[in-house]
């Protein structure tokens, strides 16, 4: 396959001096073995819709490049260059179409540590100063829609700090470095609750969360590893509903009440294929939300081109 050609041929030296892969005791230590200035670049595509009983409606689909640059690398740390473009949607919403576009040429810098699990974005300030600006142009161009005013202020102070900005405006990043930092063995289901962000308030969410290495291919040097995470659906109901207050409050709509909200489940998974040089070559991440019989379903998939 050409995934496993590119990375044969740029990263030769690397993967024969650094495998993470221990045939002898089944385990693979998933660390960034990267040189300054190296490049990958990937194909990302998004999936969105929402099922009502048997109905299909509000799908979203969109497919970008990403160009994934070492900077800098120390004995502590590596910064990382996310560079975005061709986003290309499909979608029946012109709104939500133009609101994807901010991402076109938009550059993330990020930093991990030295074994390539995600630590900071680095040039936040940037991003919120970016989307502001592209927000203040769809506010004008969007004006005939009702309470536009209002989405935009909403998302804007969703994206307006640091932390926001690390919660919600760099999934992908997240999804790629979900399992750098961590020794996983063939096999063997790891179990435990950790600490998810939580888009609707402050207070993270608590997620239980399994995985597993399933596979392991010593001839091409990786390994499949996968994850599964349950949010606590409390929490997410309760966080749900005050989100929607205040919502109805900033565009003095009806708000909604706790009890007329039905238990809302959230499920995620992530499968990926890991090079031993610690470059993903392949990884997709599907969110199931639902309630009584309505389910919203998200998924992206990145690959190495």
């Amino acid at each position: 396959m050409k995934q496993f050609l590119l990375l044969a041929l740029t990263l030769f030296i690397s993967i024969t001096t650094y495998a993470q892969l221990n045939m002898q005791d089944s385990t693979m230590q998933v660390i960034g073995y990267w040189d300054k200035n190296e490049t990958q670049t990937y194909i990302i595509t998004h999936e969105k819709y929402r099922v009502t009983g048997t109905d299909t409606a509000k799908r979203e689909f969109s497919k970008y490049e990403v160009d994934v640059t070492i900077k800098d690398s120390t004995a502590n740390s590596y910064t990382i260059e996310w560079a975005y473009r061709g986003i290309n949607t499909s979608t029946d919403n012109e709104f939500t179409n133009e609101l994807a576009k901010i991402s076109e040429n938009l550059k993330v810098i990020i930093k991990t540590d030295e074994m390539g699990a995600f630590k900071e974005v680095v040039n936040w300030e940037q991003i919120r100063d970016e989307v502001n600006r592209s927000l203040a142009h769809l506010k004008i161009k969007f004006k005939h829609i009702p309470n536009i005013s209002a989405i935009t202020d909403q998302v804007a102070a969703m994206l307006g700090t640091k932390k926001a900005i690390e919660s919600a405006a760099i999934k992908d990043i997240h999804q790629f470095y979900t399992y750098h930092g961590g020794k996983y063995k063939l096999g063997r289901e790891l179990t435990g609750q950790l600490e998810v962000p939580n888009l609707y308030g402050s207070k993270p969410f608590v997620a239980d969360v399994s995985i597993m290495m399933d596979e392991m291919n010593e001839e091409d040097n990786n390994a499949i590893i996968r994850m599964w995470q349950t949010i606590d659906s409390d929490q997410l109901t309760a966080s749900t509903v005050n989100y929607l207050q205040q919502i109805g409050k900033s565009v003095n709509g009806k708000s909604p009440d706790l009890n007329e909200i039905p238990a809302l489940q959230n499920e995620t998974r992530v499968a990926a294929r890991i090079h031993g040089s610690g470059w993903i070559i392949y990884s997709m991440e599907t969110k199931e939300v639902w309630a009584d019989n309505v389910l919203a379903f998200e998924e992206r998939i990145i690959e190495i081109k």
